[in-house]
């Protein structure tokens, strides 16, 4: 089954990490459908029956977004919010389960550099730590939550060649969900 790419970015025609990913993940059809939720709804009213059955459509799912304020766009969260809702999501009480034991990952550009990260950073907080409700939500449901893909310091202007290998990196790891 394909993995599903639900992409969350307010400004995906300005963007140069998440664009690149997305393009390379859209060179392999059998593989990917990448899902442009700002694309898809520019009211920002989500159709959470469409939503719930592309989900049913595909194996794994990957929510792809920029990391902006320390969390994800706010169309993402609203997403969260109306279509992974029990009990479709969740198994007990009860539900369907449509979640339990799927692949799940996010993949994630954050401006800010990998050394403001953590306990001896800026910022106190690792990625991982800060992204860590992804994590429990995906818990919640009893899902596969397999860790993150991330690409740091994107506001910094990042090479050509750190973009390509970033976009091979990712097409590998989109791969294994």
């Amino acid at each position: 089954m394909k993995t599903l790419v639900v992409l969350a970015h307010p400004g995906l025609g300005k963007s140069v990490i998440n664009k690149r990913w997305k393009e390379e993940l859209e060179k392999h059809p059998d593989k990917f459908f990448v899902h442009d939720l700002y694309g898809a709804y520019p009211d920002g009213k989500i159709d959470a029956d469409s939503e719930r059955k592309l989900i049913e459509k595909h194996g794994g799912l990957i929510l792809q977004f920029p990391f902006y304020w320390f969390g994800s766009p706010s169309l993402l969260k609203k997403w969260m919010d109306e279509v992974l809702t029990p009990p479709w999501a969740c198994a007990a009480p009860e539900g369907a389960g449509n979640m339990v034991g799927r692949k799940v990952a996010i993949a994630v550009s954050a401006g800010i550099e990998e050394k403001d990260y953590g306990r001896n950073g800026r910022y106190k907080y690792t990625l991982e730590e800060l992204t860590s409700p992804f994590e429990a939500t995906f818990a919640y449901m009893d899902s596969d939550y397999k860790p993150m893909f991330s690409l740091c310091g994107t506001e910094y202007s990042p090479s050509s060649d750190d973009i390509e290998k970033s976009a091979a990196d990712y097409l590998r790891f989109a791969s294994q969900i």
